[in-house]
């Protein structure tokens, strides 16, 4: 099989990295040309540029000869720039197994409660209606042809690089406090193990949550992180008062437990890091 993933980012790159073995070609896309050279010197993957600069021409002609694709790139409010660009490529391909990566930011605010693949999506935010209008159009594309659509809806995706633990480390950390706020969490090796499933079991208009078991105040897990690494743990913050960007403060408008039954009962996927607590611990054995 031969793979392209539109978004080289930091999930789509472990997944790429993950399961590399699986593949006799893996090509990707990301906006800078400067990047996408670099990319491929550092990774051996024929890395293009598809952005606001313009689309190296190869990409069709990749397109074609592939057989996996994974799309991780930010919608747009006109669409999915993909799509836009190469939907009647994909269409002819030889493409038999489509991922899009989504948000579980597309079921808007819960007030705390549980909810599963079954609720329906009731997004708040631009980009969230943005996100969801995408999931639907990859949907009509894989009606249409035939091809095996899933989405993959992630919460709060966390590895090495990016945890509560860097952010400690580099002095960006608030302990921000708002009652009854929960969020639930992802790590990128899990996200990697569930994409993986799914294509050994392609199911064509599947939605998926890919999430941990155990949604938590972020306070909490701030300070376990502070705990296992040894640092000192930041005052709390009321979030009323917290120095947010108006992104950050939009997430703490959304507050639900999310349940990942799915990729358990469906794919058979066994979490790496069932809880923050695992996730957390393991980067910190890993430096």
């Amino acid at each position: 099989m031969n793979l392209f993933v539109f978004g080289l980012g930091f999930s789509a790159r472990r997944f790429a990295d993950v399961a590399r073995g699986r593949f006799g070609q893996i090509r990707a896309s990301v906006t800078d040309p400067d990047k996408a050279r670099a990319l491929s010197d550092e990774t051996g993957f024929s890395v293009r540029a598809f952005g606001p600069e313009g689309a190296d021409p190869r990409i069709a002609d990749d397109l074609a000869d592939t057989d996996v694709l994974l799309v991780s790139v930010p919608p747009q409010p006109e669409g999915d720039p993909t799509l836009r660009a190469y939907r009647d490529v994909i269409a002819a391909s030889r493409v038999r197994w489509i991922g899009y990566l989504s948000t579980i930011g597309v079921y808007g605010d819960h007030g705390g409660a549980w909810i599963d693949e079954t609720t329906m999506p009731a997004p708040l935010s631009a980009r969230s209606k943005m996100r969801l209008a995408v999931e639907n159009a990859w949907f009509d594309l894989g009606r249409e042809t035939g091809k095996a659509v899933q989405v993959f809806r992630l919460s709060g995706i966390y590895g090495p690089g990016r945890n509560p633990i860097v952010k400690l480390r580099e002095g960006r950390s608030q302990r921000i406090v708002k009652r009854g706020q929960v969020f639930n969490r992802i790590h990128i090796d899990d996200i990697a193990a569930t994409l993986i499933a799914s294509i050994e079991h392609p199911r064509a208009g599947a939605v998926y949550n890919v999430t941990d078991d155990e949604p938590a105040p972020p306070q909490v897990v701030t300070a376990y992180a502070a705990g296992i690494a040894g640092l000192p743990l930041p005052p709390e913050v009321d979030f009323e008062t917290a120095d947010l960007s108006p992104m950050a403060r939009s997430f703490y408008g959304e507050n639900k437990r999310v349940r990942n039954r799915l990729i358990r009962e469906e794919l058979g996927v066994a979490l790496a890091f069932p809880t923050y607590r695992e996730g957390l611990a393991a980067l910190k054995d890993a430096g």
